[in-house]
C-alpha cells in the first residue's frame, strides 16, 4: 500500500523553513542594542528611514500582481504611517534629511521584481507583514520604554483599523495556506522568504557600521 505524504501548510513551512534567519536578524548588533536602549533617536530614525523605501517597493508591488490571492490588505498599508512617522523625527523637510543606505536599495529593488509573482509577493508580505503584527509590538514597546515615544514617531507599529491582532494574522495566515501552489512554488515562496530575511539582515548591517560606535 503506498502513502502520501502530507505536507505541511505554507504558512508553517515558511516560519520552520525561515527560523534560521529570522533568528539571525533578529541577533544582529543594531537591533540588540537599538531595542536595549543603548542607541539614540537618530538611530531609529534612520532605520525609519529605510522602512520607507522598502515598504514603498512592496506595497507597490502587491498593487500590480493581476492575482493578489487575497493578501493585500488595506488595513496593513505602512506608508502613510512611516512618513508621519518621519516628519515627527525630522521635521517638516525630512524628505531632504533622510538617506537610503546601499543595502535598502538592492532590497527594493528585489521587491520590485515581485509584482510579477504572487509566489514571491506572499514571501516578502508574509516576512514584513506578520513580523510587524508579532515582534513590532514587543519593539513598540521596548521604543516607548528606551527612548520616550508614545505615540507619535511610532505609528508604524500601530494598526487601527486592526481591532484585534491575533484574529487578523489567523486569518492571513489561511490565506497564505489557501494559495494554489504546487510543490516547486511552495518552496520558492520558502527560499524566497529566507532571501527576504537575509536582505533585511544586511540593511541592519549597514545601519550598525553607521550607529554602534
Amino acid at each position: 500500500m503506498t502513502t502520501t505524504a502530507v505536507l505541511s501548510p505554507l504558512s508553517v513551512a515558511l516560519r520552520e523553513g525561515t527560523r534560521g534567519e529570522h533568528e539571525a536578524a533578529e541577533r544582529s548588533g543594531f537591533v540588540e542594542l537599538l531595542l536595549s536602549g543603548r542607541l539614540d533617536r537618530a538611530a531609529y530614525a534612520d532605520l525609519a528611514a529605510q522602512q520607507l523605501v522598502v515598504y514603498t517597493a512592496l506595497e507597490a508591488a502587491g498593487a500590480r500582481l493581476p492575482d493578489d490571492g487575497g493578501l493585500v490588505f488595506d488595513e496593513l498599508t505602512r506608508v502613510p504611517a512611516i512618513e508621519q512617522d518621519l516628519a515627527h523625527l525630522y521635521g517638516a523637510g525630512w524628505r531632504t534629511q533622510v538617506r537610503v543606505l546601499p543595502a535598502t536599495r538592492a532590497y527594493a529593488d528585489r521587491l520590485a521584481q515581485t509584482a510579477v509573482s504572487l509566489p514571491r509577493y506572499a514571501a516578502h508580505a508574509y516576512t514584513r507583514y506578520l513580523g510587524d503584527l508579532s515582534g513590532g509590538q514587543i519593539i513598540k514597546r521596548m521604543l516607548q520604554r528606551h527612548y520616550g515615544f508614545t505615540s507619535e514617531g511610532i505609528a508604524f507599529y500601530d494598526f487601527p483599523q486592526i481591532h484585534k491582532l491575533k484574529p487578523f494574522k489567523d486569518v492571513y495566515r489561511e490565506r497564505l495556506d489557501a494559495l494554489p501552489l504546487d510543490d516547486e512554488a511552495r518552496a520558492a515562496v520558502v527560499e524566497e522568504a529566507r532571501l527576504a530575511f537575509r536582505l533585511n539582515a544586511d540593511v541592519f548591517g549597514e545601519l550598525g557600521a553607521a550607529h554602534v560606535r
